[in-house]
Formats: C-alpha cells, sequence, structure tokens
C-alpha cells in the first residue's frame, strides 16, 4: 500500500519519511458508523473523535474534559448542567454547529423508538433538554447521577447533524478532524482530514485507513510485512510473535472489557438459575485466561471491570466445581446430554476460547455445537434472540443498565434488579449509592445471568515513532487527530 514503510527501514528512515497515511487495524468490522443507534462498539473505533464529538472527551486516564462544551457548571442537587458550547464550530458540510443540534440529538435519543444503548443510563434520566440561546445547552435530569459527564463523553452521546442524521450510519457529517472519503465493505473505511476543522493546524495525521483482519496469523502478517502501523486488541497469544519486530513495540493496557459467556434467557433451560449456577461452576476461569489469553486478564464474577470503581471482585461465588454443577443439572430435572448450540464470532478470544469452554461444558453434560459466524451475522442473529450461548466481551464501561431491558438480547427480566437499580440511580447518599452498587454487582452474580470469565487486558502493536496512541482504553476509541509521527 502506497506512502508505508517497509519492517525493515530504520527507525530514523520512518521519522524522516513518516507518512501521511496511518493504518490502524481493528478485528471487527462495523455494521454502520452512526454510535448513536447501534450496538457494536467497532463504530466508535472507527468515527468517534475522529468523525463525530460529543460535548465532553473521556481521556485515557478515564478523567473528562470539554470537547464541543467549553465549559460547564452543575446545580447544587446535580440534576442541572449548563453546558456552554464551543463558538464557531461548524459541521463537514459548513453548517453551523449549535444547541439546537445538540437538542435534536439528544431528543432523538429520548425518543421511544430509539435505539441508542445508551438510552436507559443517559437518556432516560433527562427530564428536559433546553436552549436558552444558541451556545448554551441546559439539562435538567430526573436525579443526580455523578456518571452524566463521562456518559456525555461515550460515543453514544456525540452530536449528529440534524439534517443528515438519518443518514449517518452510512456517511455521518459530524464536527471532527476528519470526514469519511470511502468505505470499502469487507475491507477499509478511509477518512481523511477536514482541512476547515477548528484546529486543522494541529491535525498531523492528513489521512487514516482502518481495516479488519481478525485471523491471529493474518494479524502477525501485517506486522511482518509492515502494512499497519496500528494494530489494536490483537490475540493476547501472540504478543511474544510480535515482540522480535524491532520497528514496533507491543503496548499492554487495561480496558472496562466483560469477557463472559453470555446466556438466552428464552432457551430452555437458561432461563432456570439453578442451569446458570451449574454453567458458572463448569467453567475454569483461570485455566481459561491461561489458554486463550496467555495470562493476560484477570477472571471476574460479575458484569463489572476491575478498573470501575467500586468495583467487587466476585469471581469466587463460582468457583470451578463439577461435581457442583452436575448436581445442579440433575436438581434442575435436566436430562443429559443437553445439546445446546455456542455462537462465536470472529475475534481471536471467541474463536480460541469456544473449543476451551466446549470441553468444560462437556464434562457436566452439556454438549455445545459450536458455531462460528462473521460479525453481521451476529450482530443479526443475537439481537434477534436467535442464539442459545455466545462468548463476546462487552467493552462499554458501567453498562450494567442493559440488564434492566427484557428485550436486550440476553433476554433478562428481573423487575427486583431494576427496583434495585431505580434505587441506586435515585440515591442522592454517597455512602448508600456505594452499597447499592455493591448490591448491584452481587445480584447479577447471583441470579448468575451470565457466565462472566474474564477481565482482559488490550494488546497493542504500534509502529516506533508513532506517538498519541492509548496504552489504556476505558473507552475503545482511536484519536487519530492526538497521534503524529517523531
Amino acid at each position: 500500500m502506497a506512502g508505508l514503510a517497509l519492517a525493515g527501514a530504520s527507525g530514523q528512515a520512518l521519522a524522516q519519511s513518516a507518512p501521511r497515511a496511518l493504518v490502524i487495524n481493528i478485528s471487527l468490522e462495523p455494521d454502520g458508523l452512526d454510535p448513536t443507534s447501534a450496538a457494536a462498539a467497532s463504530i466508535g473505533e472507527v468515527v468517534h473523535y475522529n468523525v463525530l464529538e460529543g460535548l465532553t472527551r473521556i481521556e485515557e486516564s478515564g478523567a473528562t474534559s470539554p470537547l464541543l462544551a467549553q465549559a460547564w457548571e452543575m446545580s447544587a442537587d446535580g440534576k442541572t448542567y449548563t453546558f456552554h458550547l464551543q463558538p464557531g464550530v461548524r459541521f463537514h458540510d459548513g453548517a453551523a454547529f449549535d444547541a439546537a443540534a445538540v437538542l435534536f440529538t439528544f431528543e432523538r435519543a429520548k425518543a421511544p423508538d430509539s435505539r441508542n444503548k445508551a438510552r436507559k443510563a443517559l437518556f432516560d434520566n433527562m427530564a428536559s433538554v433546553t436552549a436558552p440561546d444558541p451556545l448554551t445547552v441546559v439539562l435538567q435530569l430526573h436525579r443526580a447521577d455523578g456518571n452524566t459527564l463521562f456518559r456525555l463523553g461515550e460515543s453514544t452521546a456525540v452530536i449528529l447533524h440534524p439534517a443528515s442524521a438519518a443518514q449517518a450510519a452510512r456517511h455521518p457529517v459530524g464536527t471532527g478532524p476528519y470526514r469519511l472519503e470511502h468505505w470499502d465493505k469487507g475491507s477499509s473505511i478511509t477518512l481523511t482530514k477536514h482541512e476547515a476543522y477548528r484546529r486543522a493546524a494541529q491535525v498531523r495525521v492528513e489521512k487514516a485507513v482502518f481495516r479488519f483482519v481478525n485471523g491471529p496469523d493474518d494479524q502477525v502478517g501485517m506486522v511482518q510485512s509492515g502494512e499497519v502501523d496500528v494494530l489494536f486488541n490483537f490475540a493476547t497469544q501472540n504478543v511474544g510473535r510480535l515482540e522480535v519486530y524491532k520497528h514496533y513495540q507491543v503496548l499492554i493496557g487495561a480496558s472496562s472489557g466483560k469477557g463472559m459467556l453470555a446466556l438466552n434467557h428464552r432457551r430452555k433451560p437458561l432461563g432456570d438459575v439453578r442451569v446458570r449456577r451449574a454453567i458458572s461452576h463448569a467453567i475454569d476461569r483461570e485455566s481459561f485466561i491461561r489458554a486463550v489469553l496467555d495470562g493476560r486478564g484477570k477472571a471476574i464474577g460479575s458484569h463489572f471491570s476491575p478498573t470501575d470503581a467500586g468495583y467487587v471482585h466476585l469471581a469466587g461465588m463460582y468457583p470451578y466445581d463439577p461435581s457442583r454443577s452436575r448436581a445442579l443439572m440433575k436438581e434442575a430435572g435436566v436430562q443429559t446430554p443437553l445439546k445446546m448450540t455456542l455462537t462465536l464470532p470472529p475475534t481471536p478470544y471467541a474463536r480460541a476460547g469456544g473449543p476451551v469452554l466446549a470441553a468444560s461444558l462437556a464434562k457436566v453434560g452439556i454438549v455445545l455445537k459450536q458455531e462460528q459466524v462473521e460479525w453481521p451475522q451476529w450482530l443479526a442473529g443475537a439481537f434477534k434472540g436467535q442464539f442459545d450461548m455466545t462468548l463476546i466481551n462487552h467493552v462499554e464501561p458501567l453498562d450494567y443498565q442493559i440488564y434492566t431491558d427484557p428485550a436486550y438480547y440476553f433476554g433478562y427480566d428481573s423487575q427486583p434488579f431494576r427496583d434495585l437499580v431505580e434505587r441506586h440511580a435515585a440515591s442522592v447518599n454517597a455512602r448508600e449509592r456505594q452499597i447499592l452498587f455493591v448490591e448491584i454487582q452481587r445480584y447479577l452474580a447471583m441470579d448468575a445471568v451470565n457466565a462472566w470469565i474474564f477481565a482482559p487486558q488490550v494488546s497493542t502493536v504500534v509502529r516506533k515513532g508513532l506517538k498519541g496512541v492509548w496504552m489504556n482504553y476505558p473507552i475503545f476509541a482511536h484519536d487519530i487527530a492526538a497521534m503524529r509521527w517523531e
């Protein structure tokens, strides 16, 4: 590919002839480019901060800073936020960005037919969104929520162009430093620098190409041939193979991911908590992490990551115990062998982890047929409930509200859990909120809603001389404008 240095070139030569086109490989191709109306985290990997921007920005540290909002105030009771917007900002087509665009975006996300995955976590809590003037937005919340500024920095809260929002999934028009140049379906997405961007002089990378190679050997081949600059979240078992290439460096960081065996509660007998607990007891988490992740991960027991503030370690609630697992299956009246399907997306952890899980569950009488699917098929099938079990990594931080929605792909329906989450959201007492936060984690674990297995580390290969690439990922985003060649 034109403009790329060969792997054998010297580091000095790379710095002197720095390619203006940056190639980033992510494992999964997004099914669209509107992160406000679809679930795939890979959408945000491509467009967040690059094409589309939000009011706030989440830094690598997890801290929140201004973006489209230059400043804000919060009321004493935590229920009112007043945002002062950046003046002079324009969308890629030249239209002015103002408070009307924010109101349009948030009202769209709040609508009854909204498919925004942060609707329950963020937008349902907005009692009103008003604009006293073109550069001021006032959010009135039903209840105080200390995560509001963070939520507004996620890809689900990016601001869309009101005139083209309906086409955003195919051609997003934003306020960011890059605009969509071309989408070669099944191969790559190309972004080009927006020359009229408000801080265009600070943007050093002229063009970026996102590729979607997910095979572990193919990913190694990209580094070996020098055809990639950033290989994001590659198969961890390849760390040793990739560390030998002296013109690249391997970054190992933390993320908010939760790797789990997700269970479809609509499929019998998975609606029985005894069966779900049996499945959790059948999995040796530490062995899975060693075999599949080369030891680069931590065992977890609920839908929370060790990077989350207030995290409680609950992996010990279901120690590896095949005998206990078989006893629970018998208690539930399940005839074995129980035959079910394990759907595996095309991620390295899923393809490597499928056989490990199948072998573990076979020991307790659950026979899994492994079904390998591509990412579009996984999205289409899972969100229509067309699966029994699937091995998946949820990367969004603090996304436990998904368990309050019976229509979500797990099909989990628990009014007591919804009440618990509501109590936590309504509380203004810090001590009580922390206690309830612990209860939320324990409730999900006690109900064995899914079989949580690992919190993964994030492994990224970066060509030496390229600066500004994150090591830790509180959210999955790649801020190309912050990258530069030295």
